[in-house]
């Protein structure tokens, strides 16, 4: 398995969670659940999934059209840290808002930490190449 193949892997990781982002006023009854917060605290967090929607779609299109450029050089090797990072402190944010107190909440935090692994195997393995020349 090349580290490429971990890049692309983590596309299809974005893109699924990019649609079940925009499943988010549905799956959430956001229309009715929203309604009882006041219109701009509403508004916001409608901007906020959309914004996070876009970031999504936007790691799976680097991860699809760019994985030898992320894996090999400096700029693409900041980018998978920082989507490395972003799911990180996902998994993180997940403890700290939601617990572990219940099956789902696990099942999220251990799908944000491959999350944090897909974008952070190659890094480590570009690193380890740089260093072993």
């Amino acid at each position: 398995m090349e580290v490429s193949d971990l890049v692309l892997a983590g596309a299809f990781y974005n893109l699924a969670f990019a649609i079940f982002h925009l499943f988010f006023w549905k799956i959430f009854k956001w229309k009715t659940q929203l309604a009882k917060l006041s219109e701009i605290n509403s508004a916001i967090m409608q901007v906020l999934n959309l914004c996070l929607t876009f970031i999504f779609f936007f790691f799976a299109f680097l991860s699809i059209f760019y994985q030898k450029a992320l894996v090999s050089t400096d700029l693409g090797q900041v980018l998978l840290i920082t989507i490395a990072l972003f799911w990180f402190f996902r998994a993180i944010y997940q403890i700290a808002f939601f617990g572990l107190k219940n099956a789902i909440s696990i099942a999220f935090f251990v799908m944000f930490i491959l999350g944090t692994v897909l974008y952070s195997v190659p890094v480590f393995y570009s690193f380890n190449l740089i260093v072993s020349r």
